[in-house]
């Protein structure tokens, strides 16, 4: 397994992403790991009649891109998750391409966490925003 970047790698405005397209595996597979049965995003003939007007995936899915971009690129292995704030902008679709962004906005030398801007964007649009808190390990001695 390889380690992530340490505290002292990290800068102010560094940045990662992390891209995928939703595919109804992924809808239905998210749907069994969480237990979120909800009828718009499994059932078209119900999502038409929502204010969607079509299925929609579970926005907690596109969220945990995000998760991918802390945890495999930015700070990357060994990051440990301390919170995360979500705003839902827009739907994502089936087949959308969701991808996250994480921006290192501040750092704690004192503590060793970092503080990102979270970003999921369908066709450079956001759908979801918000701030994530990381605990980084320290370089070795």
């Amino acid at each position: 397994m390889s380690q992530g970047l340490f505290f002292e790698d990290l800068c102010v405005g560094q940045t990662a992403s992390f891209a995928k397209t939703i595919t109804e595996a992924d809808i239905l597979l998210f749907t069994a790991v969480s237990g979120d049965t909800n009828a718009v995003h499994l059932d078209e003939e119900f999502a038409a009649a929502s204010p969607f007007k079509g299925r929609i995936a579970h926005g907690m899915l596109s969220a945990a891109l995000i998760s991918a971009v802390l945890g495999t690129r930015l700070p990357g292995p060994g990051t440990v998750y301390l919170g995360q704030t979500l705003k839902f902008r827009a739907p994502v679709r089936p087949g959308d391409t969701v991808t996250a962004t994480a921006t290192v906005t501040a750092l704690d030398p004192a503590k060793k966490r970092a503080t990102l801007s979270t970003i999921c964007s369908v066709g450079g649009r956001p759908v979801i925003d918000g701030e994530a808190v990381v605990l980084v390990q320290s370089r070795p001695d």
